[in-house]
């Protein structure tokens, strides 16, 4: 007897068959897929292992070479610990290669924060810096000051003359006109007219005590409070005068007659001659 043929799948066996064997490929295709992936993301992360050992070897190379260059010795130690470390980079490239990639850090595990390998910062440091450089002191200012800032004197005290009814009664400074005339010490100031002193500043100090400025062509300051150094006015040639100077005086608080300068200055540490 012949074999009996085989029965014809049906449309829907057929049909059934077709769908498993495209799940089949899909399930393929998507294992493919997988693993050309892994291979992407691994490889990069040899090829930086192999270019960090090359850096590390160029850098060692780089400072082995000054050293010879100075010493004029190639350093033993030093070369056999750059061969050591290539050797290790290429071992461990090998590795990677074999093992597929499975030990690559995370890319967040790259942007953790160093530790441990900055220097900390120096608060005693910085604060002595800035010490140094914003807690100066600043100048200290005069106590006393010179009425003009050239030295010289012309007519002294007591002095006799036909310029003066008895004797001088302060001292000259002989300078050009325009010369700037300054507050000897703290104190307050007024002006005034006197046809024998001319235009005038009388300064009056903190005990009392009064300094004179005569013959002077113009004022800057004509009432207040003033601090030694202090420009006050100008010298002229006003009043009773023969040519351009500053005639100083000292009066004393109780308001009797005029002081010879000159010791007063001496005894604040100044020399006006």
């Amino acid at each position: 007897m012949a074999p009996e043929a085989a029965p014809r799948p049906t449309r829907a066996e057929l049909r059934v068959a077709a769908r498993e064997q495209s799940r089949a490929q899909r399930r393929d295709a998507a294992k493919a897929a997988t693993r050309t992936a892994l291979l992407r993301v691994a490889l990069p992360s040899v090829a930086a292992l192999g270019v960090a050992a090359a850096a590390a070897v160029t850098v060692q190379g780089e400072a082995d070479q000054q050293r010879t260059q100075a010493t004029g010795r190639i350093p033993e130690q030093a070369t056999a610990a750059g061969a050591a470390d290539t050797a290790q980079a290429a071992q461990a490239a090998q590795q990677a290669l074999a093992s597929g990639g499975g030990a690559q850090a995370s890319r967040g595990d790259a942007r953790q924060p160093l530790t441990g390998t900055q220097g900390a910062a120096d608060p005693a440091g910085q604060a002595a810096a800035q010490v140094t450089t914003t807690d100066q002191a600043p100048p200290e200012r005069p106590r006393i000051a010179m009425p003009v800032a050239q030295h010289g004197l012309g007519e002294v005290f007591g002095a006799a003359g036909t310029h003066w009814s008895k004797r001088h009664t302060g001292i000259d400074f002989p300078v050009d006109g325009g010369t700037a005339v300054m507050a000897v010490t703290d104190g307050t100031v007024r002006t005034q007219w006197n046809p024998s002193y001319g235009y005038m500043t009388i300064l009056k100090m903190a005990d009392g005590t009064e300094a004179w400025y005569c013959h002077l062509r113009s004022y800057k300051i004509r009432k207040g409070v003033v601090k030694a150094g202090d420009v006050i006015a100008f010298v002229g040639s006003s009043g009773n005068s023969t040519g351009p100077h500053l005639h100083f005086e000292i009066r004393p608080a109780d308001g009797g007659a005029p002081v010879d300068p000159l010791p007063w200055f001496l005894a604040q540490g100044l020399d006006p001659r």
